[in-house]
């Protein structure tokens, strides 16, 4: 898998785990699309752990791609097509799943992990977009990715 097949991957997909499994859910696992298979354990130590590396990076630095919790908690790639939607339900989705994730390389060679908290990373034209449409609308869009893994809102239910 190239850079652009992986960008095209998230872009497809919508919403993709970056490498956990979650029970349930409906997004795939990028790790296992880039080796083509499911990946046990750690990627690190798979085979193809430098390959899966250097594309998740690709994607994180990918402008048109949000780096959040969303799923489970996990590290998820939400692209830019479906973040309307998301804004749009973001209170049912839970905000704090939402935030922004970037992973800064200091000059020291330390990995920092930098927080950008909802709705502060939002360009303009998303807020925009989001505005025009109709929860349910958006709820369509996403739950196409999320169901049935629950919703912060579903646990106080039960």
């Amino acid at each position: 898998m190239t850079e652009t097949q992986a960008l095209a991957f998230v872009k497809r997909h919508g919403i993709v785990l970056e490498s956990a499994h979650v029970r349930g859910a409906r997004a795939p696992t990028f790790a296992d699309a880039v080796v083509g298979a499911r990946v046990r354990g750690n990627w690190w130590s798979h085979p193809e752990g430098k390959t899966i590396f250097s594309l998740t990076r690709a994607v994180r630095d990918s402008g048109d791609v949000l780096i959040c919790r969303l799923i489970d908690g996990k590290i998820t790639y939400v692209h830019r097509r479906l973040w309307p939607a998301l804004i749009r339900i973001a209170s049912e989705l839970g905000t704090r799943h939402l935030d922004a994730i970037q992973e800064i390389h200091t000059p020291t060679g330390h990995h920092v992990m930098r927080v950008r908290k909802f709705p502060a990373w939002v360009p303009l034209p998303i807020k925009q977009a989001a505005k025009r449409l109709t929860v349910e609308s958006a709820r369509r869009a996403v739950d196409r990715h999320l169901r049935p893994v629950r919703r912060p809102a579903d646990d106080r239910a039960g």
